[in-house]
């Protein structure tokens, strides 16, 4: 039997295989800083909302993994879009997407995104390219190869980028979007965000191949394990994958080696790992930690970086008030959106 045919050698697997990252000037540092921070800020009150009931049904969040969606936007360009699963309010905020619009949403009020009618999970931007939001495991990842088939027909150099998890790598339909990707040579980049375990279940007991980076093997399509703790590493791998598909050459995986420092959900109480393995990941591999830490090695003064914070904090403690007293949607929307 023949051996698989492997990646030609100018894919993004060899272009970023080993060494480190390529330095971030200090506006690439602030701008990832600013956005991280965002993020992180408005999980974190999210998580609050929730807990004093402001928000219903579930809500995922993105508490670790900031890296990863900011990196990727920063490689990204105008008319490129985006497409994920539930845990998504990360994504929402990097692609542009206003808090007080997120958060509303979150609890069910009519400024809301989905005009209050979508919750945590189901909100989408034509404007940002934020195409959702999907509480369907996996099935954005069909979707997201949709975008790209839509860009190939229209013969424009636009990208779509698909983002889903470890636990969602294991879907039949992930794999029949692979097939197709590379059949068609569409420019879709697969972000497979690993934060080692899906819904509650670690990738060693759930997944016999643990480096999703080659999941793609079989159709030939390029992969690579990339740090997704660190936003330089992220941009880097997310510039090549980028290059590789606007030169007509195919859809990349990209497996983000994350993790997440909540449960899967507000209601998972995460017994399945132990809190010394949160803390020591907090601690020595945190997104955020790491662009602080550079900067003030680079003589920012801890000062000008509170400053930044409390500028962030701000922003959501203003989305957390209108979303707590913009009116709930009128009960006549519940005819309105609707298709037959």
């Amino acid at each position: 039997m023949a051996a698989p045919k492997k990646a030609a050698a100018s894919s993004p697997q060899d272009k970023t295989n080993g060494g480190s990252p390529p330095e971030f000037t200090r506006e690439q540092e602030l701008k990832a800083l600013r956005e991280m921070l965002l993020i992180r800020r408005f999980e974190e009150k999210a998580g609050q909302l929730y807990g004093m009931g402001a928000i219903g049904g579930f809500c995922h969040l993105y508490i670790g993994q900031e890296a990863v969606v900011v990196g990727m936007q920063m490689a990204l360009k105008d008319g490129d879009q985006v497409i994920t699963g539930y845990r998504d309010h990360g994504h929402m905020l990097a692609t542009g997407m206003e808090a007080n619009g997120v958060m509303a949403e979150l609890t069910g009020r009519r400024g809301g995104y989905s005009k209050g009618k979508g919750g945590s999970m189901h909100m989408f931007s034509v404007e940002k390219k934020f195409y959702g939001g999907h509480g369907i495991v996996g099935a954005q990842v069909s979707l997201g190869a949709g975008l790209a088939f839509a860009n190939r027909y229209r013969g424009n150099d636009s990208v779509a980028v698909a983002y889903f998890g470890d636990g969602a790598s294991n879907q039949g339909q992930v794999y029949e979007s692979f097939n197709m990707a590379e059949l068609w040579k569409l420019p879709a980049i697969f972000v497979i965000e690993n934060n080692r375990y899906a819904m509650g279940t670690s990738v060693s007991r759930a997944s016999a191949l643990q480096d999703f980076s080659k999941r793609g093997l079989s159709f030939n399509i390029p992969g690579h394990q990339v740090d997704g703790m660190d936003v330089r590493a992220v941009k880097a791998a997310g510039d090549e994958a980028v290059a590789w598909c606007r030169a007509g050459k195919g859809p990349v995986i990209l497996e983000m080696q994350t993790y997440r420092y909540r449960g899967h959900s507000m209601s998972d109480p995460a017994k399945y790992r132990t809190r010394e393995e949160v803390e020591k990941v907090r601690h020595d591999q945190d997104p955020i930690e790491q662009v602080r830490n550079r900067l003030l090695a680079a003589k920012m003064s801890e000062q000008d970086l509170k400053a930044i914070d409390a500028e962030v904090r701000d922003i959501v403690n203003a989305s957390a008030d209108f979303a707590q007293h913009d009116p709930e949607p009128d009960a006549s929307e519940l005819w309105t959106d609707v298709y037959r």
